[in-house]
This record gives C-alpha cells, sequence and structure tokens, in this order.
C-alpha cells in the first residue's frame, strides 16, 4: 500500500512539474489595426510604448498575414488552423437576432486543444464566430471563460447596453446605450463640439473586458492558462473616453469632424483623428498593464505573449484618415483586400529566455500557423489535426533556420470576390471575380511590395503554376462560394 501511495505521489508531483514547466499563453488580437499603425513598425504620428518595448523585448515578424480581410473569417482561420480555401468561416454573416455565422462542433480549435492539455482557457472580447445559442459560442469551443461581445455588429458600439458574462448578459450603465451606427439630429451644429456629446456614455466597454482580462490572469497564476484577448480596439465607431483626446488634441491636427452626411459610416466624431490616434493608444496602455501584471506576479518568464491584428485599417476614410496616419505606409490596399496592405498585419512575439529580444523575422507567416505553433510550445505538437493547414513556426521565432514556407493562400467571397496566393516573392492575386473576372495578377513583393505593376504577362509559366494551385489547395463552399469558380460545383452537387 505503501509502495502504491508513495506511486501515486510521484505521478502527481510530476504532473505538477510537468504543468509548472508549460508556458502561459497571452494572445492578442487588435480589431482592424493597420501594418504602420505601431511605432516600431513605422508609426510618426501614434503613440504606442507598451508595444514598441514589446517589440524590443521580442521578435517582430515582418510578412505576417491574418487569416482573411475582414473579422469573422479571419478569426476562423486563427483559432482552427486552416487557411481560407478549407475554413468553415469565408466571409461575415450575421444570424439574427445577434451573432455571426457559426463553426460546427466538428472543428477544432486551439482552445480546446490546449484545454485537453491541462491549459484553463479564457477569451475576452469580441468573438464572431456563433451566436449565444449556437454551436460556435466560445463555451462551446474550448474556451472556459468568456467576457465581452459576441455580435460583431453589437461590437460596433463602445457604449453598449450589455455584454456577455459566459452565458449570460451583464448590464453596462449606459442609459441610454449609445448605438454603432447614428447621425447627428436634424439643425444640430456641426461646428460646435457639444452637438457630439450624445456619443458619449458612461460605462466603456473596453474597459469591462479588460478588468476581466487580468482577473483571469489573477485567478489562474498558479497554473498555465490561455488568455486570448480579441480587442474591439480600434475598429470604428470612434468611441474613447475624453480624457484619452486631450494630448492628441494638444497637437493642432486640424481635425476635420466626421459628420456622416447622407448615413455614411458609424457615429459622427469632432475630432476624428485625434479620436482614432487615442483609441489605439488606449489599446496600447491595456497590453501595457498585461504586461506589467505579468511581471508583478512573476510569471513573464514563463509567458508565451502575441500580439497581432484581425486584418489591416479600415476603408472608411472619412472615418478614419488612413492617408494622414500612412496606416498601412507603402503597402496597396486596406481592409477588405486581399492585396497586402488588407492582410499584412503588425506581430510581435515575446518569450524570455526563448525569443531573442529585438530580433525580427521576414519569413512568411499567416494565422493558420498560431495553432501548430502554440501547441509546438507547450509540447503538444502531436495533437494538432491532420487536417490543418498551418506550419509550426516554432523555430523561427527561437532562431532557428526553417524552411521557406511552400505557400500561403487566401481567398475571400466579397468585396467583389478574391483569390490570391504567394511563393516565395510571387504572388498572384484576382480582382472583381463575382463579376465573372480571372484575370490573374501577378506581381514580385522583393522589388514591387506596392503590388503597382502587374508582370503577369512577362511571367505566363508562373501565372499558369499559380492558377493552377489555387485551384488545387482550396475545396468548395456551400455555405460562402466564391464566384464564378465555385458555381459549377454548386450546380453539380445540387443534382
Amino acid at each position: 500500500m505503501r509502495i502504491n501511495l508513495a506511486l501515486m505521489f510521484f505521478v502527481a508531483a510530476f504532473g505538477i512539474a510537468r504543468a509548472a514547466e508549460k508556458p502561459n499563453i497571452v494572445f492578442i488580437l487588435a480589431d482592424d489595426l493597420g501594418y504602420r499603425e505601431v511605432g516600431e513598425f513605422g508609426q510618426k504620428l501614434i503613440r504606442t510604448p507598451n508595444l514598441d518595448q514589446l517589440a524590443r523585448d521580442g521578435m517582430r515578424l515582418t510578412q505576417h498575414y491574418s487569416g482573411n480581410a475582414v473579422c469573422a473569417p479571419s478569426r476562423c482561420v486563427l483559432l482552427t488552423g486552416k487557411h481560407p480555401g478549407h475554413a468553415f468561416v469565408r466571409n461575415n454573416r450575421s444570424t439574427p437576432p445577434e451573432g455571426q455565422w457559426p463553426i460546427p462542433d466538428s472543428e477544432v480549435t486551439v482552445a480546446e486543444l490546449l484545454r485537453s492539455g491541462g491549459y484553463v482557457t479564457g477569451a475576452f472580447g469580441k468573438w464572431g464566430l456563433g451566436g449565444p445559442e449556437s454551436s460556435g459560442r466560445p463555451l462551446n469551443q474550448g474556451v472556459d471563460r468568456f467576457f465581452g461581445y459576441n455580435c460583431q455588429a453589437h461590437a460596433h458600439s463602445y457604449y453598449p447596453s450589455y455584454l456577455w458574462d459566459d452565458a449570460k448578459h451583464i448590464q453596462l450603465n449606459n442609459d441610454p446605450p449609445v448605438p454603432g451606427h447614428a447621425s447627428l439630429p436634424d439643425g444640430a451644429d456641426k461646428k460646435d463640439s457639444k452637438s457630439y456629446a450624445m456619443f458619449q456614455g458612461t460605462d466603456y466597454a473596453p474597459d469591462r473586458i479588460h478588468d476581466a482580462a487580468i482577473e483571469f490572469i489573477k485567478a489562474n497564476k498558479e497554473r498555465p492558462f490561455f488568455l486570448y484577448y480579441p480587442s474591439v480596439i480600434p475598429h470604428v465607431a470612434l468611441h474613447v473616453p475624453d480624457e484619452d483626446l486631450k494630448p492628441y488634441l494638444d497637437l493642432g491636427w486640424n481635425d476635420p469632424p466626421f459628420t456622416r452626411d447622407a448615413g455614411y459610416g458609424y457615429t459622427p466624431h469632432f475630432t476624428p483623428r485625434a479620436a482614432y490616434a487615442a483609441m489605439i493608444t488606449r489599446l496600447d496602455t491595456y497590453v501595457g498593464n498585461v504586461l506589467r501584471l505579468l511581471d508583478e506576479l512573476g510569471l513573464a518568464d514563463d509567458t508565451l505573449v502575441v500580439f497581432t491584428s484581425d486584418n489591416g485599417t479600415t476603408h472608411l476614410g472619412r472615418e478614419v484618415d488612413y492617408e494622414f496616419f500612412r496606416s498601412v505606409g507603402e503597402l496597396r490596399g486596406l481592409k477588405g483586400s486581399l492585396y497586402e496592405g488588407g492582410v499584412r498585419v503588425p506581430t510581435i512575439v515575446r518569450w524570455p529566455g526563448k525569443v531573442q529580444p529585438g530580433s525580427e523575422s521576414d519569413r512568411v507567416t499567416g494565422f493558420e500557423d498560431w495553432m501548430p505553433t502554440l501547441l509546438d510550445a507547450v509540447g503538444a505538437i502531436d495533437s494538432v489535426p491532420d487536417e490543418v493547414d498551418g506550419i509550426s513556426m516554432l523555430p523561427t521565432l527561437l532562431g532557428k533556420t526553417q524552411s521557406e514556407r511552400p505557400y500561403l493562400y487566401r481567398e475571400f467571397a466579397a468585396y467583389g470576390g478574391q483569390q490570391s496566393i504567394r511563393v516565395g516573392d510571387w504572388k498572384a492575386i484576382r480582382q472583381n471575380m463575382s463579376k465573372g473576372n480571372l484575370k490573374t495578377e501577378l506581381y514580385n513583393l522583393a522589388t514591387d511590395i506596392s503590388e503597382q505593376n502587374d508582370v503577369a504577362s512577362e511571367h505566363p509559366q508562373v501565372v499558369q503554376k499559380l492558377e493552377k494551385m489555387m485551384e488545387e489547395v482550396r475545396v468548395p463552399s456551400q455555405v460562402f462560394p466564391l464566384i464564378p469558380i465555385d458555381a459549377p460545383a454548386k450546380t453539380k452537387k445540387t443534382k
């Protein structure tokens, strides 16, 4: 009996020791943050001191691609490890009264795999992969603790009436709530800042979400945790507390009001440039709070931190002056586009003692790579499903030589219908496919990062090869067909 007890004690102690060796994971996902909107990625006007320090303490990934060009399909790639030609969700689609098209029970998420490996999992922010009663809700997809917005449309307001606390509503002190889409009243003086006060609420939802994320870390400091933090910032509407505006108002930017004339866009703001910059700086402050807490709890050295964005800067230029901020710099395209500016995103990884401080990698990587990378980092690479398209980039993060990615594929059924594939420095892309256009553009990103010189006519064999790959690396989707190439498959299957 004593031998059995001793054996049991050894096994238990070994299990505890193994658990202690597993790194915590903090994955922070910005919403619509452009490639050049962080200081260490070239931003000159918006202050991001904490993210800049994070980059100096870790590695910048300079050729990292979001899962897709808009929110829901990008998150699907991130959480399931499948590129957009295999992912279940390939476009934003609402499911009234609340939520987006749900991922089914059959999909395996990184949260599920980490939880099965002994991690406690939490998601704080914007979900977007299934309504509160669906198979896709976070509590059905491996998340132990959820706090935030289930629905992307609900997240358009930063001063809503409620947020989700696991499976129940928690009321916010916004009476009335501030809508995400509204106009100034008829007769309002658009030149008077007081006219815009109606779009300022009391209970700022990102603060509540941040507090919940902080509490999750504190509550689970003694066990390995996975904190998925998909922030709603800086997605419009331009909602930010007044105290955050002052540092930017003092700069004298000659900031013309956004008035939402003709019902275009989200809610008006008297100083939209200052508001947008202030939102990003507030996100930076949240990041700093998380990092300081890890230090205070003695967890920093045992925590892998990732910061990235779900797609590029919004194309709503009247609200977000992306030219003024040079939000995507020299890149072409914005949110909704498979050109570089829509999908190449600022990405930082910190893991003390593992990732070299101040390092940089230009290896091509994508959101589908995070599932195998994180599981590789915790010693569970064998648990990654065979159908996952991602490739662990852990060797790259650890400063080791890693072979070039065979290809990076993207498709997006909206915004005219688009398809792209990158192999080495070659990138093939199709636009306006919904109109029957199957013309392929070809760019050499090594010499033309701005995608200004279509060289398809000069390299017909390269075009032919990449077109063939775009056909072979995907499967048609019945729910999110890519017209016109999915139309024959859909018709044939219906007969």
